[in-house]
């Protein structure tokens, strides 16, 4: 009997690596489309507020009534992205 038949058992194992690799690529998938969903609600929130800040660079004072208000609210949203709320 050579070494390799002394320890046979008579099983083998089922054990397929990839398939772990492949549930770890998808996991890490879904999350990078979830933080890129993220990054493009973010991107489409503020871009209409730099767009209306950028309007009529020549008149020195912008007339934004409700400011504080206004701000909170569009902090709060920022906030709701960026915890996935939203």
């Amino acid at each position: 009997m050579n070494k390799k038949e002394e320890f046979d058992f008579g099983f083998t194992t089922e054990y397929d690596p990839s398939i772990e690799l492949k549930d770890t690529v998808k996991n890490l998938t879904d999350e990078s489309s979830k933080y890129k969903a993220r990054m493009i609600k973010l991107y489409d929130t503020i871009i209409p507020l730099l767009n209306n800040l950028e309007k009529n660079p020549d008149q020195e004072m912008i007339k934004w009534p409700n400011r504080d208000k206004k701000v909170k609210e569009f902090k709060q949203k920022l906030n709701d992205i960026m915890d996935g709320k939203l």
